[in-house]
């Protein structure tokens, strides 16, 4: 039998309307989530690992890279801190509809 990877089934998904315009809804909360990730791998580091620099459990950083609330500047610069990375804050032009 063959398993079905999740990009496979976000690019199938992504062909419906309505989930493709709750997707967007989403994006920029799951562009932080990956955000969060990408450092924290590059870093080479686990989240209990991120979470003792950061002194906090490493449920908090589960929480935070799952996305779901929006951390505060200074988490995310403790959060950088922490990976080794520096926190950079953009703004950019939305897409015209």
């Amino acid at each position: 039998m063959k398993r079905t990877t999740v990009d496979e089934l976000h690019k199938k998904w992504m062909k419906n309307p309505k989930y493709r315009g709750e997707y967007a809804v989403l994006e920029e909360e799951f562009s932080l989530s990956a955000a969060l990730i990408e450092a924290r791998s590059r870093a080479g580091l686990t989240q209990e690992q991120v979470a003792e620099r950061m002194r906090t459990t490493q449920a908090v950083i589960a929480r935070l890279e799952g996305g779901g609330s929006m951390p505060s500047t200074r988490t995310l610069e403790r959060y950088a801190k922490a990976t080794g990375t520096r926190l950079k804050i953009s703004f950019e032009p939305r897409p015209a509809a």
